[in-house]
């Protein structure tokens, strides 16, 4: 049987689960490429710990070269356009083309979207901005500090109250909780509002228990870095002395500029199989768009780009054996809970129950936070 090559865009969770199943499936006559702009990899759930200084960024980062010792081709290059009719790949380092193509670009974070975000605004969700974060942290002595939520979608849902708490346990522990007046504007009416309004709630009263206001319904319009304020649509302002914030999202410009994309502003993809409507191309992660049932989207979040890529390299290792494809994404997923004070709680469940969501929140303690602690080990150490 003549080799196949698999190309793989992008080397975050969902590329780097892609890549790693894949390998494990097929013989070292199929070239498994990944291509990826970065030269290390950094598994973004633990960003949270480390804007409050419970982790340095050595000890959940690797490096992405470590994957050629398993038989898998690194580039690093930035993909700069995509044919899905050839399933080819024009990118910094040359043209590259595959009888399979994997799309895990994951979202581009915009912060330009909103004027005047930067530089008054500092966001957690890439390496260098929860650097910038925690020293900002780790110098504010009191005052008014407020996260916004600047749009939806956004990956990982939980993060931003996630972060509210664990920062608010953070000045607990330095002795400054007193002096400092924690705030959250998002234009969603609850917090992860896809899960449903007994999750929405649970966590909503968790923020207001440790004392951080929970503010609903705002479209932030723009920053006024010199009065130091958020403005929102329909005029209302919120004043700040530190702005933490989740940036707009959005496809990246080689997705954006392909017939990838759909109206929604991200790739379509089949619920089931993640494949795009061009034949052997599939698409995984937060560059993907899955309406549910109930009508809004499948949040962006890595437990989904992890279990859609087992489905999407199982198929495909599947096809190319002679076998007939027959692994489903069922829609089904969890996450962890940071509360701070050592604690998590854990939320889990079918997001393709019809006709909403079912998803069940457990009871918080000191052993669901252990438990993420055991999984960042367990995947860091598991994919490299």
């Amino acid at each position: 049987m003549p080799g196949k090559t698999i190309l793989i865009l992008g080397g975050g969770i969902g590329g780097q689960v892609a890549a790693n199943r894949l390998r494990q499936l097929l013989g070292r006559e199929h070239r498994i490429v990944l291509v990826d702009r970065e030269r290390t990899f950094t598994f973004s759930p633990s960003l949270l710990w480390m804007i409050v200084g419970a982790r340095q960024p050595a000890q959940f980062s690797r490096d992405l070269g470590r994957l050629t010792q398993k038989g898998i081709e690194v580039i690093q290059a930035e993909v700069t356009a995509i044919d899905p009719v050839a399933r080819g790949v024009s990118t910094s380092a040359g043209e590259f083309t595959g009888e399979y193509l994997v799309i895990a670009l994951g979202a581009e974070l915009a912060h330009a979207l909103v004027p005047g975000w930067k530089p008054a605004a500092m966001n957690f969700y890439c390496l260098k901005g929860a650097e910038l974060t925690r020293s900002a942290l780790a110098s504010f002595q009191g005052g008014r500090l407020c996260l916004a939520v600047a749009a939806t979608p956004y990956k990982c849902p939980a993060a931003p109250y996630e972060a509210a708490m664990l920062i608010a346990d953070s000045f607990a522990r330095r002795g400054i909780r007193e002096k400092v007046d924690l705030h959250i504007y998002t234009p969603e009416p609850l917090p992860m509002p896809v899960a449903g309004p007994i999750l929405g709630n649970a966590v909503r009263q968790m923020l207001e228990e440790r004392g951080i206001t929970f503010h609903p319904n705002l479209k932030l319009e723009r920053v006024d870095g010199e009065a130091r304020a958020l403005v929102f649509a329909g005029g209302e302002r919120a004043e700040f002395d530190l702005l933490l914030g989740v940036p707009p999202h959005r496809a990246p410009a080689a997705v954006r500029d392909s017939s990838l994309l759909g109206d929604a502003g991200w790739i379509p993809v089949d619920a089931s199989t993640l494949q795009t409507c061009y034949e052997r191309v599939y698409a995984i992660g937060d560059v993907t768009t899955i309406m549910l049932p109930v009508g809004k989207p499948l949040p962006k979040a890595g437990v989904f780009a992890h279990y859609e890529a087992e489905t999407v390299a199982r198929n495909i290792a599947a096809e190319i054996q002679g076998n007939k494809p027959e692994h489903t994404f069922d829609g089904r997923g969890y996450c962890f809970l940071e509360l701070g004070s050592g604690r998590a709680g854990f939320a889990s469940g079918d997001f393709y129950a019809t006709p909403e969501p079912r998803v069940t929140m457990r009871w918080p303690g000191y052993h669901w936070h252990w438990g993420k602690v055991l999984f960042e080990r367990w995947w860091l150490s598991h994919w490299f």
